[in-house]
């Protein structure tokens, strides 16, 4: 599975798409970024796709109406998350405005979810000394 990298003008667009708000973290992934909140991932950057989780009727809508991508690896896209169009990456700031709505649409839906929980560490195998057998 091939993982692009995306690159720095790549990320910086991504940042400028993700809404400026005070919940919200960009972190890097593997080479990318994401955009989270309660620490659920509402935006993310794979390569130079940007992909964002909406409500149902919302991905409908984005989904029915433009030239959407399926967001991640080609060989396992991510299941919940729209690839906005590759096309808005050459047609300038009036795509850039698209983009932020549909980021912070993305936002408010994921905003809405139980926060993530902190994961449960792992069970570590119990080692026994041989000076206690």
């Amino acid at each position: 599975m091939e993982m692009p990298k995306a690159t720095e003008e790549e990320k910086e667009r991504f940042r400028r798409v993700v809404p400026d708000h005070p919940g919200v973290v960009v972190k890097p992934m593997f080479g990318n970024l994401g955009a989270f909140v309660n620490g659920n991932m509402f935006a993310g950057l794979f390569g130079s796709t940007i992909g964002v989780k909406l409500s149902p009727k919302d991905k409908e809508v984005l989904e029915s109406s433009e030239r959407t991508v399926p967001f991640g690896p080609a060989e396992r896209p991510m299941g919940g998350y729209t690839g906005l169009p590759e096309m808005w990456n050459e047609e300038g700031d009036g795509d850039d405005t698209r983009a932020r709505a549909w980021a912070g649409k993305a936002l408010d839906y994921v905003a809405s979810l139980p926060p993530k929980g902190p994961k449960e560490p792992k069970a570590r195998a119990s080692r026994t000394s041989k000076a206690a057998q």
